[in-house]
């Protein structure tokens, strides 16, 4: 045998070997079709450090992979993991996710910005390499600008480390600590950043919040005090991790005192709605807004108050509903348009999946979290659907293809800044907001961690437990499998076979943990169980 087919062979043996020592249930080979027609149909405006002829070798080494019977379904979910490697920047200290693929004039240092920073490390938690998402925490913290946008980065860290237990973010407990306090002294201004007011509240500017010319404006917006509350929690949970247990207090204490001020302050009893206090006088805004959800992304609401009314305006088609998404203003308000002139981003109408990624996961906690019946798992998985589908672009030869960028027109499905920079498109202002592709792979949205950990319901837990609350609609699917899915240095199969056909594994609900079979149930159901 020559060298080069010994090479051959070795691979070969080498790749049987690593995927039966794993007993995965799905051939990453079934996908990578997908990775193919995406590069395919890519204009590559952009090579970064991951390109598309190495795209696949990335992938999969590093994502979970997932099969259903929906293949719109499965086809985003691919496509989703496609764009965020695009996004993986490689700095001189490390590595950085950015939101847009060009150089944009308002971005920070290796073209950063913070205000989906977040959502990134919500998505990148579930790649099989932490060397991208541990660097990127440092760099907030040692080059970046962690306040130049709402950015609930404790929180975010910790929902990494409950994944991966990687001790490299409790080491910044310290810059955690100090964002808090810094976000407390306040102000700036028309600079931006602002902080807590008098009464305890926090105040930000509608864009600060990546919310641009919204109905509401700036001041006393739910969608900051959510924030800091989760800010509070994450770092008394570092801290007790860290043996700090005054700190742990402190920060309790503080979060306790900004949940009270959020429900009795920010909740507009007449129309049952979390709202924003405008900056100029104090009172309520007219309007409610999609951000008005975001308290029950961090949870913060009070259960068994009837808080959860405020959820019947996702199904109304006078509210939030639309036939592509959840709208970030209600539709009924004088001031709610769809406008193709001024400001290519206007929040003041238009689908925004920055802010229906946040929305979808708060929806998921109410019907996880709070006893209520305003809304069910067909609600989650209908608005997840549209989402799923709305991911799309028709080219002009009327091929329809994946497609992820900024404000969508929830009526027709177009996307709006796109539309607006093609015809600015040889004028200075759209070369200087980055042409009409600006918005293409745009990374200011999740994904992928919607399905995993909220559709299919995988619940990352800080004490050795897996638990998992699949959101999926009785009798919606005959089968499902998420696989090789890495959780606290083990690797998770979760599957479901209706007849037991499909896979040959068995039939109903099964989680494997390195591919030893831990639980067998009948039907879709809440699964908890240690992984020792």
């Amino acid at each position: 045998m020559n060298k080069a087919l010994f090479l051959i062979f070795l691979f070969i043996i080498t790749s049987v070997k690593s995927y039966a020592q794993h007993n995965y249930v799905l051939k990453d080979t079934s996908f990578k079709h997908y990775i193919d027609e995406f590069n395919r149909n890519d204009n590559e405006l952009y090579k970064q450090l991951i390109p598309n002829d190495s795209a696949w070798s990335f992938l999969k080494s590093n994502i979970p992979f997932f099969e259903c019977p929906d293949k719109n379904i499965e086809l985003t979910y691919y496509f989703r993991w496609w764009t965020y490697r695009k996004h993986i920047q490689k700095s001189p200290n490390g590595y950085v996710i950015t939101e847009f693929l060009p150089k944009v004039y308002w971005a920070g240092k290796y073209n950063t910005i913070a205000c989906a920073a977040s959502l990134h490390f919500y998505e990148g938690r579930w790649l099989k390499s932490n060397k991208y998402l541990n660097s990127y925490a440092n760099f907030w913290f040692t080059e970046g600008d962690p306040r130049m946008y709402s950015f609930w980065a404790a929180n975010a860290f910790m929902e990494y480390f409950k994944v991966t237990n990687d001790s490299t973010v409790l080491n910044l407990l310290p810059n955690l600590v100090k964002n808090y306090q810094v976000w407390e002294t306040g102000w700036i201004k028309n600079g931006h950043f602002i902080g807590k007011n008098p009464d305890g509240l926090f105040s930000t500017y509608d864009d600060r919040d990546g919310m641009e010319m919204q109905i509401s404006g700036s001041g006393k917006r739910p969608t900051i005090n959510s924030y800091m509350y989760a800010e509070a929690i994450a770092i008394a949970e570092f801290a007790k991790i860290n043996g700090n247990i005054k700190l742990s207090k402190e920060f309790l204490i503080k979060a306790d005192s900004l949940q009270t001020l959020v429900n009795n302050g920010l909740w507009d009893k007449k129309v049952k709605f979390y709202k924003t206090r405008s900056e100029k006088d104090g009172e309520f805004v007219t309007v409610r807004e999609l951000q008005g959800y975001t308290p029950w992304y961090v949870n913060l609401p009070p259960k068994n108050k009837g808080f959860e009314i405020a959820w019947e305006l996702i199904k109304a088609n006078n509210g939030f509903n639309s036939p592509y998404g959840l709208t970030s203003a209600e539709q009924n308000h004088s001031k709610f348009a769809i406008s193709y002139l001024g400001h290519e981003c206007q929040w003041n109408g238009p689908v925004w999946p920055f802010a229906t990624s946040i929305t979808l996961k708060a929806l998921a906690n109410v019907i996880n979290n709070y006893p209520q019946k305003i809304v069910s798992k067909d609600d989650f998985f209908n608005q997840f659907v549209k989402y799923s589908y709305s991911q799309r672009l028709v080219l002009k030869n009327g091929k329809i293809v994946p497609w992820i960028d900024e404000n969508i027109n929830p009526y027709t499905g177009d996307w709006i800044s796109r539309t607006k920079l093609e015809k600015w498109e040889n004028g200075t202002w759209s070369a200087n907001k980055g042409g009409i592709e600006r918005g293409k792979d745009y990374n200011h949205s999740s994904y992928c961690d919607i399905l995993i950990s909220d559709l299919i319901g995988l619940k990352p837990q800080l004490d050795n437990t897996v638990e998992i609350s699949p959101l999926l609609p009785d009798k919606t699917w005959d089968w499902f499998c998420l696989d090789g899915i890495q959780y606290k240095g083990k690797t998770l199969t979760i599957l479901y076979d209706k007849f037991g056909t499909k896979y040959g594994r068995g039939k109903g609900l099964l989680v494997f943990v390195n591919g030893e079979l831990k639980v067998n149930k009948d039907k879709i159901d809440k699964i908890n169980f240690s992984l020792q």
